[in-house]
C-alpha cells in the first residue's frame, strides 16, 4: 500500500491524533471518506460521459477565442 510499512503507518496515525485530537479523529475519517468516494464519482461519470460521446472536442480557434474575450 503506497510502499508503507507498518511502522511508518503507525507513526502517521500517531501524528494525526496529536493534530487533530482523538475526539475528531472519526470526523476526519468520515470527511476524507466522502471526500474520496465524491472524487472517484467523478471520475466514473467523466469516463461515461467520454464513452457516450458527450464530451466535445475544443479546437485550438475556440480556444484562443475564449483566451481574448
Amino acid at each position: 500500500m503506497f510502499g508503507l510499512g507498518t511502522q511508518e503507518l503507525l507513526i502517521i496515525l500517531v501524528l494525526v491524533m496529536i493534530v487533530f485530537g482523538a475526539g475528531k479523529l472519526p470526523q476526519v475519517g468520515g470527511a476524507l471518506g466522502k471526500g474520496l468516494r465524491n472524487f472517484k464519482k467523478g471520475v466514473n461519470e467523466a469516463d461515461d460521459d467520454i464513452e457516450e460521446g458527450q464530451v466535445e472536442e475544443i479546437s485550438e480557434e475556440d480556444g484562443n477565442k475564449k483566451k481574448d474575450s
